[in-house]
């Protein structure tokens, strides 16, 4: 039980702090979110922790009538339970007056923090929640709300938000024009590097980075599933970030590790999932089994926090570039996958049953590697039906007619924009 004058404090404490006049980067998601705004769904904004969820949260706040939030992720409120939430909405009504949206953040803190969102959207009011584990969160949804709920992942900055950030502006002429073209190139050059963490790019400090992902992988992970073997999914984390965008099965990380069965190996990686710092790629067959019992891919959440975790830039640049794609296939929504024939095609995109589009990524197309990079791309495409696949580069533009079919090859850094910021 928490007293009503530390949850009056608090409450007041933050609405200030809520308040406060800033600078917002828009994020592209932010259009698709004021929208929702206007059904009665519970609205759901979860991703990594310090991605810009509550900096969002503010943003759709300023556009909202009348509001009340509140954030519960404060180590005063280690003794907050569920029957607290009775005077937590007393206090909100004494500082906000009656509201029409809750916003809360980090909800998922607390125990059975559902039956009283329910409460809320059964009495008329529209609730806005964030969260840094999904798998905490669909599952306390799916259970007792399902379908009354719409959920957004936000990621780190985007190359379109990081150009925002640092105030870089993209004219559709800027794509052709040479000096405007070398400013885009050199800044993509720095997102590569610099990843899309939006406090780190303000400091550009190690440390934060450091920190962050310390704090990610213990209380997101080793506290709340009760780990003991801490060491043990330190090292994953090590072997993950330095092998992103390579196959891999539980079984061979389960050897790496030194354990018996790869079960432990499978719940880890979910965990980390869950907390955003890695994904999973599975390749793609008609058969689900097949799929689920085949090699995966993982991929990590950001550049930065992948370097800091084992990754080195130096070695391959095309892997660090596939990882930036993947994120952005991630971004943009729908069915990713990887092929793999006798050949391999990075990914293939799938809407509804039907491949749609089969994409390869390189460093750079050269008459060295041209045999092994159309290879995997048009086996997809046959495979698929496509007539037309895309290899992305860090700069090369052209576009190939190989055996009947396009091969349109375009600059990474050009894709990017192509949907979110021009």
């Amino acid at each position: 039980m928490i007293s009503k004058e530390v949850l009056r404090h608090l409450v007041i404490q933050q609405k200030k702090r809520i308040e406060k006049p800033g600078d917002f980067v828009e994020r592209t998601i932010f259009p698709r979110v004021r929208e929702a705004m206007d059904d009665n769904r519970v609205l759901i904004l979860t991703g990594i922790r310090r991605c810009g969820k509550s900096t969002l949260l503010a943003q759709i706040m300023r556009a909202a009538e009348d509001y009340c939030y509140f954030n519960f992720e404060d180590e005063r409120l280690l003794a907050f339970r569920a029957e607290d939430f009775a005077i937590l909405d007393e206090v909100l009504i004494e500082v906000y007056g009656p509201a029409k949206s809750y916003f809360f953040d980090e909800i998922q803190n607390v125990e059975r923090f559902e039956t009283f969102v329910r409460r809320l959207q059964d009495s008329g009011k529209k609730i806005i929640l964030t969260g840094s584990n999904a798998s905490l969160l669909s599952r306390e949804f799916g259970t007792r709300l399902t379908g009354r709920y719409k959920l957004f992942e936000l990621y780190p900055f985007s190359f379109a938000e990081y150009l925002r950030f640092r105030s870089i502006a993209v004219r559709k002429e800027s794509l052709y024009l040479t000096e405007e073209r070398a400013d885009l190139i050199r800044a993509f050059g720095r997102y590569v590097e610099c990843g899309g963490m939006p406090e780190y790019l303000k400091n550009n400090d190690p440390d934060y980075l450091k920190t962050l992902y310390d704090n990610i992988l213990y209380r997101d992970i080793i506290a709340r599933y009760s780990i003991r073997r801490q060491r043990l999914v330190r090292e994953l984390v090590g072997i993950l970030a330095s092998t992103v965008t390579l196959p891999f099965t539980y079984n061979s990380l389960k050897k790496s590790l030194g354990l018996m069965n790869a079960i432990t190996v499978k719940e880890y990686i979910s965990y980390l999932s869950g907390a955003y710092l890695f994904f999973e790629l599975l390749r793609f067959d008609y058969s689900l089994k097949k799929q689920l019992g085949s090699s995966r891919k993982i991929y990590s959440i950001d550049t930065a926090l992948c370097a800091l975790n084992g990754f080195s830039l130096a070695p391959d640049k095309g892997r660090l570039l596939e990882n930036i794609v993947f994120i952005e296939l991630k971004r943009r929504g729908g069915e990713i996958f990887y092929f793999a024939g006798k050949r391999e095609c990075d990914f293939v995109l799938k809407d509804r049953k039907k491949i749609t589009l089969a994409i390869q990524v390189c460093y750079e197309f050269t008459a060295e590697n041209r045999e092994r990079e159309t290879g995997g791309l048009l086996e997809a495409m046959e495979k698929f039906g496509l007539k037309t696949g895309m290899i992305l580069t860090y700069d090369q533009e052209d576009e190939l007619n190989v055996e009947g079919k396009t091969i349109v090859l375009k600059p990474v850094w050009k894709w990017l924009l192509d949907k979110s910021a021009l």
